[in-house]
């Protein structure tokens, strides 16, 4: 029972969520490269393992912080496990994570460390800077070059696809931090969307979300015909509610449940486009 508390705790200090979601994003992003089921596969095991290590460090960084503010949904805040072992897979998930973008090889592998590599700096500081949303926007734009990176021969996406992943992660950012700016800012974080305040980062968040459709809309060359027209219309549905929950609520996590959705949805619509990468 004490090893299935140990891995209970883990899986729920791996903040999941958005880890199954990048990890997700990165299958289909590899399927739309059209990359081979073995190097897609590789390339997904590459963010997941990398968003592991992102969000083991993330809450072994703030479990003094967690602890103050008393934030008990946090298992190693509540004592359920020590920050060391959290801290200890934290490590062992970067390692695999850089073993596995080994094999990948270049460039693929090194976009996939590079996406890593903001998760870090985020973790280490980044946080509590004007400068929070950057590793988000570096992190998220790289993700469809860690999949046409990895292709044979290895090639840049489309700019339009940079800008639309730099968008997201950028609201993915806003939409994460919002239901925490206040506790956040009782242990001395000031993250660009502290100094926004919760309504603002409400709205902007909700406005980069439509700009990131509005670029897989028309960025690609050609009509965008039915099905992008289709996904536009429905994240300006779910967009605009969820601003409008969060503009009453910003402790309401509907926002970034919202920001996964939308994510997801613009990719299945993109797909059934049948635009590649």
């Amino acid at each position: 029972m004490a090893n299935f508390s140990v891995v209970r705790a883990l899986a729920l200090s791996c903040h999941p969520l958005p880890s199954v979601a990048v990890t997700a994003l990165s299958a289909g992003l590899a399927a739309l490269a059209g990359l081979p089921l073995s190097t897609g596969a590789l390339v997904t095991a590459a963010v997941f393992t990398g968003q592991l290590s992102i969000g083991w460090s993330n809450d072994y960084l703030d479990a003094e912080r967690d602890r103050a503010v008393g934030r008990t949904n946090k298992p190693l805040a509540a004592g359920v496990v020590a920050p060391q072992v959290a801290g200890l897979a934290a490590l062992v998930a970067l390692a695999l994570t850089i073993a596995v973008s080994v094999v990948l090889g270049w460039p693929g592998g090194a976009a996939a460390l590079v996406i890593v590599a903001c998760g870090w700096l985020y973790n280490l500081g980044l946080k509590g800077t004007v400068f929070s949303w950057l590793p988000y926007a570096i992190a998220f734009g790289m993700l469809p070059a860690a999949a046409t990176m990895a292709a044979t021969p290895p090639r840049w996406p489309p700019v339009w696809a940079l800008a639309a992943g730099a968008l997201l992660g950028v609201a993915a950012h806003l939409a994460n931090v919002l239901p925490d700016l206040r506790t956040d800012a009782a242990t001395g974080v000031r993250g660009l969307p502290h100094r926004l305040g919760a309504n603002v980062t409400a709205l902007t968040g909700a406005g980069v979300l439509l700009a990131t459709s509005a670029v897989i809309l028309f960025g690609p060359a050609g009509d965008p015909g039915l099905w992008r027209w289709a996904g536009f219309v429905i994240a300006l549905l779910i967009a605009g509610t969820a601003a409008a929950i969060a503009y009453r609520d910003p402790s309401s996590r509907l926002f970034f449940l919202a920001t996964i959705l939308i994510a997801v949805l613009n990719l299945v619509f993109f797909a059934l486009a049948g635009t590649g990468l």
